[in-house]
């Protein structure tokens, strides 16, 4: 493992705009720069213990997702070598390197915006209750993890640090930030999703669901935040998939279900991590980002 985890940044001189789940963002005036800690969260409560590297991991592969998706719509990063940022950023190079992005800035929008293309996780949960998920009605008798007979868009509200995100329907979007801009990320949130799953599951992966940020700058719409990411993403080996049962992955699923075999409740303090939960979570992570971008960690 690494020998140096960052579980929070502290960059005297720069102007901290926020600190979400994972992320420090710095305002650069005209752009952000935003930095990728080793925190890691659950079930939207942030653990005390951090994992290894993985800020890199979740920079490396959003950067290599964002230029995957070069032409297709336009997104924040300006830049993720550190040479290339301000000046007032090269001080903290060292601490910068690969898990940080130079961004432009834009206004973000209220939602997460929610691709679903199996039937898992909270949607698993309503289909079982109500027939359908997040209002959208789908067929009867389909298993736990089942493809979808289409992908489907599912937004949130986005939460901020310590609370949760609660589904909203459409409407409810629409009446947040216009119908027509609704439907735009909608067609942009489910084409972005399929382009990703079809280069996915080449590699032996099955993208199960993702979400996304948009954002407006200068009046267009861009893609903002990570992509496609193991913390953003459920990510599913193809040759180990089987409907009707939970399929092994490389993402977070790993850590909720140790947490909720534990017995941990997320009205209680969140507990530190045994050592071996956060090897095996710091692995599934690399393997994902090796696995999609063919590269190793750099950094």
């Amino acid at each position: 493992m690494s020998s140096k985890t960052v579980y929070e940044t502290v960059l005297p001189g720069l102007k901290l705009l926020s600190r979400g789940k994972v992320r420090d963002i710095y305002d650069l005036d005209d752009s952000l720069l935003i930095v990728a800690t080793d925190r890691v969260s659950a079930f939207d409560v942030v653990m005390p213990t951090p994992i290894p590297d993985k800020g890199k991991i979740l920079t490396q592969l959003s950067d290599f997702w964002l230029h995957f998706l070069k032409g297709m719509i336009e997104h924040h990063l300006i830049s993720t070598n550190v040479s290339e940022f301000p000046v007032i950023c090269q001080h903290y190079a060292n601490d910068l390197v690969g898990r940080s992005m130079w961004v432009k800035k834009a206004e973000v929008l209220p939602v997460e915006c929610i691709v679903r293309g199996y039937l898992v996780g909270s949607g698993w949960k309503d289909y079982r209750e109500t027939g359908g998920v997040c209002g959208i009605p789908l067929p009867p008798g389909l298993k736990e993890a089942e493809k979808l007979p289409r992908p489907i868009f599912t937004p949130s509200t986005k939460a901020a640090r310590g609370q949760h995100d609660e589904n909203i329907s459409f409407n409810q979007m629409a009446r947040l930030i216009g119908a027509d801009l609704s439907r735009r990320i909608e067609q942009q949130s489910i084409g972005i999703y399929e382009k990703a799953a079809r280069y996915a599951a080449g590699k032996g992966i099955i993208l199960a669901d993702t979400k996304f940020e948009f954002g407006l700058f200068e009046g267009r719409l861009i893609l903002v935040d990570e992509v496609l990411t193991p913390d953003s993403s459920r990510f599913w080996l193809s040759d180990r998939y089987q409907p009707g049962q939970s399929p092994e992955s490389f993402d977070k699923q790993y850590l909720r279900d140790y947490l909720l075999q534990s017995g941990w409740k997320t009205t209680d303090p969140p507990p530190d991590l045994p050592v071996d939960v956060v090897r095996n979570t710091r692995a599934r992570y690399l393997e994902a980002l090796e696995r999609l971008s063919g590269k190793g960690l750099a950094g």
